[in-house]
């Protein structure tokens, strides 16, 4: 794949565009396997950052469904607990976009429910499957802590 030529000036002398490796750009080297990021970008944020905190949950939630046997019984469970379990950061990020105190409290009330409701998925598939209770009940206890914490940011952000 032929990438095409800077266009203007400015892009051609950026001192800041360095080559390393072949690629250019301002950004550190980040390495992300099968869309897990790693350990130490996740270190550079702030421990008590909200959207960090909603993603690990997520990608926790991904790898928790993919040891869940498919089966007739499962198949809606891991659906919807794959749904609600990523829409929490999701949603949270949208959130931090909203166009007015109305519209961040309406979503804030969104995560809120989609951490309720992967609360009650995580016990469903506990109960589903006993071997994984041990991992569901550590994702059910962070969904739970999540769920407290929207639910604090919807009633302090209240019209």
């Amino acid at each position: 794949m032929k990438l095409q030529a800077p266009t203007s000036k400015l892009q051609r002398n950026s001192k800041s565009a360095k080559q390393v490796d072949g690629r250019s750009g301002d950004y550190p080297e980040r390495e992300f396997i099968l869309g897990v990021v790693n350990e130490d970008m996740a270190s550079e944020r702030h421990p008590f950052d909200l959207e960090e905190r909603t993603a690990l949950f997520g990608e926790g939630i991904i790898r928790f469904l993919k040891q869940v046997p498919r089966g007739p019984h499962n198949d809606r469970l891991i659906d919807q607990l794959t749904g609600c379990g990523t829409a929490i950061g999701a949603n949270y990020c949208e959130a931090n976009e909203g166009l007015s105190k109305k519209d961040f409290r309406n979503i804030i009330g969104r995560c809120r429910k989609e951490a309720k409701e992967a609360k009650f998925f995580l016990r469903m598939i506990a109960a589903s499957e006993p071997v994984l209770a041990a991992d569901a009940r550590t994702l059910f206890r962070e969904a739970k802590e999540l769920h407290l914490i929207f639910c604090t940011i919807y009633r302090n952000a209240a019209p």
